[in-house]
């Protein structure tokens, strides 16, 4: 958290003293998953925090000073301050609980944890997708039990792709700058008070990087930003996007996270004794824990050995194409200084980074880290024996069964992602500790005392709420952009709050089959054009820029909502982010999954459906292999578009659709209730970021923090 006093009032110089801890809270994304937290701004002026996009230091420097003056002199709002605040000043300088006690035991310095995307809030844009939700997830998390870990990543001043539909359905991509000064983000200062700025090693010519902080809870998270006047134009772009197309400047990109992480921590003074790296991404920062054990004095080998005792590498990715290989010639380039630093010649550095089946293919960064770590493991049991599969040529000796990369399924951060409203709701018969220890699957049974009643009239308002604010875009982009009408069409505005709404958000990969319902396009229509029982469907998500294949997906569906056969009941909601996946994970009745098995690794969007009695109708791939439990929803086995779509189709048509509007005489259709408590049950503990963590403590943290106890490793 900010500690400086005097920062803080310079920032926000018209904020009362008696309420300027708003000041230091708005700097912590802590508020970010505390009800309570979002109040206090929210009930200083409900359009202004609106209008900020829930984002507290934007709201801070421009709410008007009498607004604030007058909360300074309102006991209700300052019974509420001084309640937050405590809790706040509490958890951020309290003891870690008995579970993070269990680590801290060994004495060791902190968990460094590095990932090329973050997802923690809408006003920070440094994400994708589901990688960037779980590594943020994972550091709420990590900051609720008190798990000493620091985090490493890029500070993205243009995001990854604010996205433009064009009238006839191509998506766009508009640069919008990151305002750093209106953003729960601050600069790290040297010790003259100005930003600190960091040389990259071994680089040439030389890359400088401005250093970055946010306070997730506990957990500091360092993002390194190229845009300064200190680099060149080319470089000065290196960390404008996440995930540059240029394979050089991709190259670049990721020797700047790995070695360039490294020496911020160096620098800041954070000694960290175990490494874990959220994909391939920044796998060079195994190379600089090498190095700085050879400059000690040790050999190769045994400096590899220390660092791969206390290195994990967690792979989220099936798809061969979503991992980076790097053409020699570039390695070349860029590292042949460096490999006689680890003491290596040219082939030996490279075969680190060789996949046996794709010799001439370049260096593989996942390769190169399940080699130089001990702790592998993939992202759902079903995704660990892919994972085995898909890389057991690295230890040609073993048996598919003993390769070594263990799994553990991906959780969510029940804090995050609980729709407020269910919340209430929870507190009232789950008792007010529940979200304490949510990871008890003996809590979640007491979702069976809510009354149906209660349950779904709590829904329907969250339902009603995804829809109005749907329109409420549509009308702005109207309003603000001049949008064709079409697009208005096609962005949501004719939504039945009404009518059975099923929800596909996520990336408009290939693989992932956006399109997939529309196989049959007759038998569609009669799910859409039913008089009494009518189905509609509410699209959103990005294609990457440089896949036109998904953009053509994305076009083709957008095309749909513009087509009067489709009775206005399809929808695609233009620039998904963070704000409205929350707005659709808690509001659809249905939320539909359907890629090609096995290339869903996990699939986290799904559990922030079924927490929120919502559904999941999907593939039985990922975690819902794990999760599916008959009661809970719907699960088919995939066996090519053909047989995939047919299932889906008897699925509504038999069961899902009928179910839904089965209602009975008090207006609660008790049967379908009955599955969303089901999801939830099934959901709240066993995928929640608390076991995830819990699991990861259990498997590797512990494990490799003893290694680095008995061996003083850096």
């Amino acid at each position: 958290m900010l500690q400086d006093a005097g920062l803080l009032r310079d920032r926000f110089p018209h904020v009362p003293d008696r309420i300027a801890g708003l000041g230091e809270l708005a700097y912590n994304l802590w508020w970010s998953w505390h009800p309570a937290a979002r109040m206090l701004f929210k009930m200083l002026d409900r359009p202004a925090w609106k209008e900020s996009v829930h984002n507290p230091v934007k709201m801070l420097r421009e709410i008007p000073r009498e607004i604030l003056e007058s909360a300074a002199g309102n006991p209700d709002y300052l019974e509420h301050y001084d309640a937050v605040l405590e809790r706040f000043h509490n958890e951020m300088g309290g003891k870690p609980c008995w579970f993070a006690e269990n680590i801290l035991d060994t004495g060791c310095s902190p968990i460094a944890y590095f990932s090329a995307e973050y997802g923690l809030h809408r006003s920070l844009p440094f994400y994708a997708g589901g990688l960037g939700f779980l590594a943020g997830d994972h550091l709420k998390e990590c900051s609720d039990l008190g798990i000493p870990l620091v985090a490493m990543g890029f500070m993205y001043p243009e995001g990854y792709l604010r996205q433009k539909i064009r009238v006839d359905g191509w998506q766009e991509h508009v640069d919008e700058i990151l305002d750093r000064d209106a953003a729960p983000i601050e600069r790290v200062l040297n010790d003259k008070g100005q930003q600190l700025v960091v040389k990259v090693p071994f680089i040439d010519p030389p890359i400088f990087v401005a250093v970055w902080k946010v306070s997730v809870g506990k957990v500091p998270l360092y993002l390194m930003d190229t845009d300064i006047e200190l680099n060149d134009p080319w470089n000065r772009l290196i960390s404008a996007h996440l995930y540059i197309g240029d394979m050089e400047q991709r190259l670049r990109q990721e020797i700047v996270l790995g070695i360039g992480g490294r020496e911020v921590l160096d620098t800041l003074g954070i000694r960290h004794s175990v490494l874990h790296l959220n994909e391939g991404h920044p796998a060079f920062a195994i190379l600089e824990r090498i190095r700085e054990r050879i400059e000690d004095g040790m050999g190769f080998d045994d400096a590899a050995r220390q660092v791969r005792d206390t290195t994990v590498f967690t792979t989220h990715t099936p798809v061969p194409a979503g991992h980076d290989v790097f053409p020699f010639h570039l390695m070349d380039k860029y590292f042949s200084h460096y490999y006689p630093k680890l003491g290596l010649d040219r082939d030996v550095f490279l075969q680190l980074g060789i996949h046996p089946e794709q010799p001439a293919a370049g260096f593989n960064m996942t390769a190169f880290a399940l080699r130089m770590s001990a702790y592998n493991n993939g992202v759902s049991k079903r995704h660990g024996e892919v994972a085995r599969k898909m890389w057991r040529s690295l230890w040609p000796d073993r048996k598919e069964e003993d390769i070594p990369i263990d799994s553990i399924t991906n959780g969510i951060h029940v804090p995050t992602w609980i729709e407020p409203k269910m919340e209430l709701l929870f507190n009232k018969y789950l008792g007010e500790s529940w979200l304490k220890d949510h990871d008890n699957p003996d809590i979640w049974k007491t979702v069976d005392d809510i009354p149906d009643e209660e349950l779904w009239q709590a829904y329907i308002w969250v339902k009603i709420k995804l829809i109005n604010f749907i329109r409420e875009q549509a009308r702005k982009r109207w309003v603000e952009e001049r949008n064709s009408p079409l697009n208005i069409i096609a962005g949501g505005t004719l939504l039945d709050p009404m009518a059975f709404t099923m929800g596909f958000a996520r990336r408009f990969a290939t693989y992932k089959r956006a399109d997939l319902i529309f196989h049959d396009l007759d038998r569609l229509k009669k799910f859409l054009n039913s008089r009494w029982r009518p189905l509609q469907i509410i699209f959103a998500g990005k294609a990457h820029p440089a896949d036109d294949e998904g953009k053509r997906i994305l076009q083709r569906i957008f095309n749909f909502t513009e087509n009067p056969d489709f009775a206005g009941r399809i929808a695609f909601v233009e620039d998904y982010d963070e704000q409205l996946a929350q707005y659709m994970v808690h509001g659809v009745d249905l939320w539909l999954n359907n890629p090609v098995p096995p290339m869903e690794a996990c699939g986290t969007s799904g559990m922030k459906a079924t927490l929120n009695g919502v559904p999941h109708l999907s593939i039985l791939d990922g975690w819902w292999i794990e999760g599916f439990n008959g009661r809970n929803g719907w699960g088919f086995p995939g066996f090519g578009d053909d047989r995939d779509a047919e299932a889906i189709y008897t699925l509504l048509e038999s069961e899902i659709i009928p179910l839904y509007y089965k209602i009975e005489d008090d207006g609660i259709p008790h049967q379908w209730v009955k599955v969303m408590k089901e999801a939830i049950k099934n959901t709240g503990a066993g995928f929640s970021a608390r076991r995830m963590v819990k699991e990861y403590v259990n498997k590797f943290y512990h494990k490799a923090l003893k290694s680095a106890a008995s061996e003083s490793a850096l």
